[in-house]
């Protein structure tokens, strides 16, 4: 029988820490990802003005798409996916795909209209949503 050394230990201890906070946080990561859906969609159907029309899906979409691309709103898994989509990683995805998009309406590269305003919506969301994605993975687990 292989007896664990101290290094070893103190990593599963830390990789559990790790899936008993995140299993905490997955239901209110849920409920953010409905609201963000819910809010982003409904800009199709209701206008209660500019603002809402013009910057709430900018919020919304890439909001909940980070938590769908992070697993944040389920059981904790250690695979090749989680692996790859990273806090940081899929941060920087996002938005480079993002201001992409801006990017290629500021060039006329397809029919929609470009709003610098745009990329301060895009920003709005995610980085929040990053920074308590990280401030999760640091701690140890709280009570929820």
């Amino acid at each position: 029988m292989k007896s664990h050394s101290g290094a070893d230990k103190s990593r599963a201890e830390g990789i559990e820490a790790i899936r008993i906070a995140h299993d905490r946080a997955a239901p209110y990561w849920a409920a953010a990802l409905l609201v963000f859906c819910a809010t982003g969609l409904l800009t199709i159907n209701l206008d209660f003005g500019p603002l809402w029309k013009g910057y709430v899906l900018d919020a919304t979409g890439p909001a909940w798409s980070y938590i769908l691309f992070r697993l944040r709103f389920t059981a904790w898994v250690d695979n090749a996916w989680t692996r790859f989509f990273t806090p940081t990683r899929t941060l920087v995805i996002f938005v480079l795909v993002s201001f992409g998009i801006e990017g290629l309406q500021y060039l006329d590269l397809y029919d929609s209209t470009f709003d610098p305003l745009d990329l301060v919506a895009y920003l709005s969301l995610m980085v929040p949503l990053y920074i308590v994605d990280r401030w999760l993975l640091q701690s140890r687990p709280i009570a929820i």
